[in-house]
């Protein structure tokens, strides 16, 4: 079966962004139809400053939203990226393929860095080099196909060169990865600012559906949406991203087509109004899930643990292999070089 990897990082509560975007295209399709790794990857949340506490606890409510979407543990693997040690071991012999000015050109190092310094902050060497790991997190699996939003592509890039260099310099070690986008709302805008990712790191709490608000938030906040000037409901993605957005948005929800439901409205408050009980009824199972499994933390710990256990099987044996193909001595081997008396 093609192996499918993504995670998902614990920077903030997850939003309809996450879920129309990619959680709900694991669930429904991913799982199963491929061999599908789904990873809580909280190494990534460590490249910024951070309450530790709140790390913790959002990697605990990412997994538990995981599970309320639809992942199924006995269709595909769920864990926590820190729970398995080979995540870490591959990212460095990665970083020793990769060169700086690759991570210098990455776009999303860009923009979190000057946001980093506009506010009065250092950028920590870890937001440089993030994207190794991440193409470790790809590559220790055998990965075939990467499931992201159009953001993200360029880390997948990186994982294939870096994949395809490793393979020339040291021999055939990894599956060469690649980026597959969804069709529909592969990219959620912010409701207050739709030239702007709906993002669940994001400070502008209006624009943003998070799964977990009251019905009677999401619906409040998708009334509030901003449109554009000009009569008419039109779907137009460049000159009219506050409709295109909330028409995408209702597409994903009810299972149309952004363009065709442009022309079943005469007002903007007629659309909001059904895109925003749309939204709140697409939301209702994920948060009545949600809340039995909160009941019930023993299952989803025995869930991460078990992920993890499996993820390590699947893991080692190709990072072991990497290890050995870029001239590391494997550990018990005979160097030829006298032992010591431990007793001295």
């Amino acid at each position: 079966m093609t192996r499918v990897f993504s995670g998902i990082k614990p920077t903030g509560h997850l939003t309809l962004g996450n879920y129309l975007g990619a959680m709900r295209q694991w669930a429904a399709v991913d799982q199963h139809q491929a061999d599908a790794l789904f990873c809580v990857v909280d190494l990534h949340a460590l490249t910024v400053h951070h309450d530790p506490a709140r790390v913790r606890r959002l990697s605990r409510q990412a997994a538990t939203l995981l599970l309320a979407s639809g992942l199924d543990p006995a269709l595909c693997t769920l864990f926590v990226q820190s729970h398995v040690d080979e995540h870490a071991r591959l990212s460095y012999l990665l970083e020793c393929v990769a060169t700086d000015g690759e991570m210098r050109r990455m776009i999303q190092y860009k923009e979190k860095a000057a946001r980093e310094q506009r506010r009065g902050g250092s950028v920590r060497l870890s937001l440089l080099t993030y994207p190794v790991l991440m193409a470790a997190d790809i590559l220790a699996y055998g990965t075939d196909e990467v499931p992201v939003g159009h953001d993200q592509t360029q880390h997948v890039e990186l994982a294939r060169d870096l994949a395809v260099r490793f393979n020339q310099r040291y021999g055939h070690t990894f599956v060469v990865p690649r980026a597959t986008n969804p069709s529909v709302a592969a990219r959620v805008m912010n409701l207050q600012d739709p030239m702007s990712k709906m993002g669940k790191s994001d400070d502008t709490g209006p624009g943003i559906v998070y799964l977990l608000d009251e019905p009677d938030v999401a619906r409040k906040k998708v009334m509030r949406a901003v449109t554009d000037s000009g009569r008419g409901v039109v779907y137009d993605r460049e000159a009219r991203p506050g409709v295109a957005n909330l028409l995408e948005i209702l597409a994903a929800c009810s299972g149309g087509n952004p363009e065709a439901l442009a022309g079943v409205y005469e007002s903007y408050g007629d659309l909001k109004r059904d895109a925003a009980e749309a939204v709140v009824e697409v939301l209702r199972p994920v948060r009545e899930r949600h809340k039995e499994l909160c009941a019930d933390p023993g299952y989803v710990e025995g869930v991460l643990r078990d992920g993890a256990e499996r993820a390590r099987g699947m893991a080692r044996p190709t990072v072991d292999a990497a290890y050995r193909a870029i001239g590391l001595l494997p550990a018990g081997s005979d160097t030829g070089a006298p032992v010591l008396n431990a007793a001295r």
